[in-house]
């Protein structure tokens, strides 16, 4: 990866992290009238975490941030694995193919194992087929075991040919008003 490329992921690292510590606890967990518990719903959280990162954006970082940008009609999205993709954020240059930057999933920590791999599926062919520099899959909740849960059903989808955890980074954001947290997959580093 060119220096320049690492250097751009690293400082889109930081945004993230500085967007993560500014959501608040009803973006995380919705209250619902009705429920005595608030409820994981992945818009409400994916639209606040694109708000927090658009404030913290630099104005001088040549990257967009784009929302589940529909790839379909793209003459480059053509193969198999990338149909119908719409990852919730992209870090890109739109109309430069090689201005690429980090693809993006997010999923609550009660996620089924089908959306699981799904995802995962998603940022490994973004990272193979589609010249994107870095992918992040970005778990929040505040439930450490339903994380470790999340985790290890991640883990034991590794396949060769559409999950490959070594090109993927894992964060959880498990409180509001604290930063999402890099953790190491257990089979393998992104």
């Amino acid at each position: 990866m060119p220096e320049s490329m690492e250097q751009y992921v690293n400082t889109f690292e930081s945004i993230l992290s500085k967007a993560t510590a500014s959501i608040e606890v009803d973006y995380i967990q919705l209250p619902m009238h009705g429920r005595e518990d608030p409820i994981y719903r992945e818009r409400v959280y994916c639209y606040e975490l694109y708000h927090q990162l658009r404030v913290a954006w630099p104005s001088d970082f040549p990257f967009s941030l784009g929302g589940e940008v529909d790839k379909n009609g793209h003459p480059l999205f053509r193969e198999e694995h990338l149909l119908k993709t719409k990852p919730d954020l992209l870090v890109h240059q739109p109309g430069n193919m090689d201005g690429n930057l980090i693809v993006l999933e997010v999923k609550p920590v009660n996620a089924r194992s089908s959306e699981i791999v799904k995802d995962l599926s998603t940022l490994t062919a973004f990272r193979r087929s589609a010249n994107y520099t870095s992918a992040i899959y970005l778990i929040y909740g505040n439930s450490e075991r339903s994380f470790s849960r999340l985790k290890n059903i991640a883990e034991s989808t590794e396949q060769p040919g559409s999950v490959d955890l070594r090109t993927i980074k894992l964060y959880w954001h498990s409180q509001h008003h604290e930063p999402a947290t890099r953790f190491e997959w257990s089979v393998a580093s992104a």
